[in-house]
């Protein structure tokens, strides 16, 4: 997978850091910097010999009196500007030892994550703000073979904690799969969780989903966003080329698929984590890996800069016993 050569950018690390409550830091940039007046994710540019993690060490305890005790990539952004291009290397920190506060004077606020969308941030933030609102799981539906016991099963998952949910059942006609996603998008606003239709974008609105979720086939059919942006937008992606439409049309996030060998499509080629990597690193969006995954794989994903897994069977098996299901989702938060 070859992929463009970039042009040299200022490297800065920032952070995404949460509180037990789910909440993210904030700080406002002075007036008098770039993009100045706004507000940001903290962190700083990466000096020479220093790597991402050291510097956001670095200038959390300098601008924040905190010190970070975990911390994961979460996505790398990169973005020009006017007067030059900037690689947001982007870790979330999940633990942190002391009390934040402006220690150089600028305002900091803890905000949820739906507040996010409503602040005045530097346009390379977008993705930053994506993926924040994101979880690290994604559960594709497998199709459905009894209504009752999928309706069960999804609220096995629910209770789990899932939080994000693509409705695929491409068995079925439009008037059995709008049925079907009436009682899904009921359970899952029930269960705060989103949902997302794999189905023409058009029902989104027409049944209060949260968004579509767009094949490779619809993808290519679209020259432009097909939802408003209070809504989201997802797509699955095989190669670099869909990658980039996906891209050009403003979608929120996509699933590169299929990462490792699947049995249910055991004729696709995998595409492998470096390819992974290589998708992540040319994305200006949040990647979930989709294809062999399980809980398990997890951490690798988040180490080849992915926002997570995308999972059928994985996950629908495991809400068979929603209880360890909900323990392996808060160890996956906490990583």
């Amino acid at each position: 997978m070859k992929m463009p050569a970039m042009e040299p950018a200022v490297h800065v690390a920032a952070a995404v850091i949460v509180d037990r409550g789910g909440r993210v830091l904030l700080a406002r940039r002075a007036a008098q910097r770039h993009q100045g007046g706004l507000w940001e994710f903290p962190g700083g540019k990466v000096e020479p010999g220093e790597t991402a993690r050291a510097t956001l060490t670095r200038e959390l305890h300098e601008e924040l009196g905190i010190d970070v005790v975990a911390a994961r990539p979460l996505i790398r952004v990169r973005h020009a500007y006017p007067d030059k291009t900037v690689l947001l290397d982007v870790w979330r920190v999940n633990a942190f030892r002391g009390v934040a506060h402006g220690r150089e004077g600028q305002p900091v606020e803890w905000v949820s994550t739906d507040e996010l969308t409503a602040r005045d941030f530097p346009a390379a933030n977008g993705p930053i703000i994506r993926a924040a609102r994101l979880p690290p799981v994604y559960l594709v539906t497998p199709e459905p073979q009894d209504e009752e016991q999928f309706c069960a099963r999804l609220d096995s998952a629910l209770r789990a904690g899932v939080r994000l949910v693509q409705l695929r059942a491409k068995n079925l006609g439009p008037s059995a799969y709008q049925h079907l996603a009436r009682r899904v998008i009921a359970r899952c606003h029930a269960a705060r969780a989103r949902v997302l239709l794999n189905a023409p974008p058009r029902w989104v609105n027409e049944l209060g989903a949260d968004g579509v979720h767009l094949s490779s086939a619809r993808l290519h059919g679209l020259s432009a966003r097909p939802l408003g942006d209070d809504a989201w937008v997802a797509a699955s992606c095989h190669d670099v080329a869909e990658l980039r439409h996906a891209q050009r049309i403003g979608v929120d996030f996509v699933v590169a698929a299929p990462v490792l060998s699947t049995a249910s499509h055991p004729a696709a080629p995998p595409l492998g984590w470096p390819a992974l990597r290589a998708l992540t690193e040319a994305a200006a969006m949040p990647v979930y890996a989709l294809g062999g995954m399980s809980l398990d794989s997890v951490a690798e994903a988040f180490a080849q800069g992915a926002q997570g897994i995308a999972a059928i069977s994985a996950l629908w098996q495991a809400a068979v016993h929603p209880g360890d299901l909900a323990a392996r989702l808060r160890r996956i938060e906490a990583l």
